[in-house]
């Protein structure tokens, strides 16, 4: 016996053949024929009717595509852009630095989702990272243009728009809030950071750095090839100076604590230069490979005492 759909249904399943084509564009590139999308822009406006989900569903394997770029400029000519993503559709033709095409914040976003590794809170973040700019732009000076505040805006944005219309899985949407927050801090890096901004940076990010690190990558879009490979440069730096303090840190410390307190009590000193000459005496040995590191505090002790490092001291 045939299966008859509700009303509901059918508007769902005829509203879902409209995004079809996106999972097919971002794997080709080819755009369907003009009379097709003709097609979809006489519906867009009830896209928004598909459930939030659905439209996760739907969109995301194309803007994971090989031709992400060219998935968003459809659903821009579609009409689809403007009805799901207006706070995106905003930013078509808008000036990034006066007189300068290339700088438009639309033809900008799109190299990014190009460049961007095609995991689904990388992508996001790509298309969304500067929908911020559109509220935030303030003419300086004969073509200059600032837009600060642009990210926490750009966050107070997705929280109101996309995320409500998008339902996006409750770990991506919180990635790609927190990409669209940190996306312009890596560029900030300079080489100056000490150890501890570098390790307060990490703390901040969390379990994210990799996705901020691959996003602040593809938004170098620069068309100067040395101020590309200047900035590409300087967030590998970055990255390597992560990782190196993340392997200094999960090191196991090669004294124990409250050795202090035992050199003390042993040789009967007061606190002092005298203990922390015999603690960096006693690390020394370990770096050397003279004494085990990670031993008890009476190992170390009864080293000290044999080896008369007090006298040494």
């Amino acid at each position: 016996m045939p299966t008859t759909m509700t009303p509901t249904e059918e508007v769902t399943l005829r509203l879902e053949e409209v995004l079809l084509p996106v999972s097919s564009i971002g794997a080709t590139g080819a755009i369907p024929n003009p009379a097709l999308t003709a097609r979809v822009a006489e519906v867009a406006h009830e896209i928004g009717q598909l459930p939030g989900a659905r439209l996760y569903e739907l969109l995301t394997p194309g803007l994971c595509g090989r031709h992400p770029h060219i998935v968003l400029q459809w659903l821009r000519d579609a009409g689809v852009l403007a009805e799901l993503l207006p706070e995106l559709d905003a930013t078509v033709a808008f000036s990034q630095e006066g007189g300068r095409r290339h700088k438009d914040v639309w033809e900008h976003t799109k190299i990014v989702v190009l460049q961007a590794v095609p995991r689904p809170e990388v992508r996001w973040a790509a298309a969304l990272h500067d929908i911020g700019k559109v509220t935030t732009r303030r003419f300086v000076g004969p073509g200059r243009v600032t837009f600060h505040g642009h990210a926490e805006e750009g966050v107070r944005m997705f929280r109101r728009g996309p995320a409500r219309r998008i339902r996006f899985p409750s770990e991506v949407g919180s990635r790609v809030e927190q990409l669209i927050l940190y996306h312009l801090r890596p560029g900030q890096y300079d080489g100056s950071w000490s150890d501890s901004a570098v390790r307060r940076f990490v703390r901040e990010v969390g379990s994210g750095m990799q996705d901020l690190l691959d996003l602040s990558r593809a938004d170098v879009t620069s068309r100067r090839p040395g101020q590309r490979r200047k900035c590409l440069f300087m967030i590998s730096e970055l990255a390597r100076r992560i990782s190196e303090l993340e392997q200094l840190d999960a090191r196991v410390p090669p004294l124990p604590a409250g050795l202090g307190h035992a050199l003390m009590t042993a040789f009967q000193l007061p606190p002092g230069r005298e203990v922390g000459a015999l603690r960096r005496a006693l690390e020394e040995l370990c770096e050397a490979g003279a004494l085990e590191s990670g031993r008890t505090a009476a190992y170390y002790v009864e080293a000290a005492r044999a080896r008369r490092l007090l006298e040494s001291t």
